[in-house]
């Protein structure tokens, strides 16, 4: 089995069931995310009536604590903050099972996001990096990434590049693979030309939804088996997740799609493509095909998205590893 380390933002979500009505009174895009301050953030959850539920979070948080959950041989590289919160996370992770050494502790409040989902099961995202932006360059080293086969890397991390090009470089140079998740059609339309520099000089394994996808490859028009060869040319292989129309993957002109796992009735999105690269990176750490890795990554999404937030339940969690 390939050992898996997952680098990002250790922050903690809260997910919010509102009405579409109530996004008109927040500035951005339904769907996307966007960075917020602490005070911004907390002027918003404000407007809320319920008390949140604290679960712990981050697009390659998600993928890392599912990973330990299959029983994958996993680690994190963030900075979590001082308080009750971060500890919460770090004693989540390892309570799992997962390896928790290279997780920094910073000196100032834990990273926190908000998932507003509407009815229709889409999640809109509000975030203040907190501690986890803190994170610098000269904190990590060459023994936080020893002794891993494989980086997993989120597309937030470029929001602070110094950690993110010294995390690929000590990849490289411990000959691991990467792979690297596009994370949001917003930060691909900002900064659309440096993802392309970083996944042509460093990713073997790049994974997008349709619209991140889509403003990443900036055609008129979107045809995922076109789009995913596009990507193609950027890393290895390319994984274009499209929700319950399945999943494109596309490596050494190969082009393989399979069907998305049937679910009855989507309650909320939070975390679903996040948990889809953890079912297709554990496929992949025990060897297994690309087409065999995405169906457990339709399996582990289909679970995801009948729940509240991006943590499965003991049960789902059963039903899972008695089907793999």
């Amino acid at each position: 089995m390939k050992k898996i380390l997952g680098i990002g933002n250790p922050i903690v979500d809260e997910i919010a069931f509102i009405e579409e009505t109530f996004l008109k009174q927040i500035d951005g895009a339904k769907g996307g995310m966007e960075l917020l301050d602490e005070d911004q953030l907390e002027a918003i959850k404000s407007l809320l009536p319920k008390k949140l539920n604290k679960i712990p979070g981050g697009s390659a948080g998600n993928t890392a604590f599912a990973l330990a959950r299959l029983g994958t041989h996993t680690g994190y590289l963030g900075k979590v903050g001082n308080c009750p919160t971060g500890n919460f996370y770090k004693e989540s992770f390892t309570e799992l099972g997962g390896f928790a050494h290279a997780i920094k502790v910073g000196d100032r409040s834990n990273g926190n996001c908000l998932s507003l989902v509407t009815p229709d099961g889409q999640r809109t995202m509000r975030t203040s990096l907190g501690a986890a932006m803190h994170l610098s360059a000269d904190e990590i080293t060459k023994n936080d990434i020893a002794g891993y086969d494989h980086v997993h890397i989120e597309g937030y991390m470029i929001h602070n590049k110094d950690v993110l090009y010294k995390s690929l470089d000590l990849a490289k140079s411990n000959n691991c693979t990467v792979s690297y998740d596009l994370a949001s059609f917003e930060i691909v339309n900002s900064m659309r030309d440096e993802i392309k520099t970083i996944l042509s000089d460093y990713v073997d394994l790049l994974f997008a939804n349709e619209d991140e996808a889509a403003a990443f490859t900036s055609e008129t028009e979107f045809d995922p088996m076109h789009t995913a060869q596009l990507l193609n040319q950027f890393s290895q292989v390319a994984v274009v997740k499209l929700g319950a129309n399945g999943s494109i993957i596309a490596s050494e002109n190969k082009l393989s799609k399979v069907e998305a796992v049937p679910v009855d009735k989507v309650v909320d999105t939070t975390g679903a493509g996040d948990l889809w690269a953890a079912g297709f990176l554990h496929g992949w750490a025990i060897g297994k095909s690309l087409e065999e890795s995405a169906e457990i990554g339709s399996l582990l999404g289909a679970a995801v998205v009948q729940t509240q937030g991006s943590s499965l339940d003991e049960s789902q969690w059963d039903s899972i590893l008695k089907t793999i």
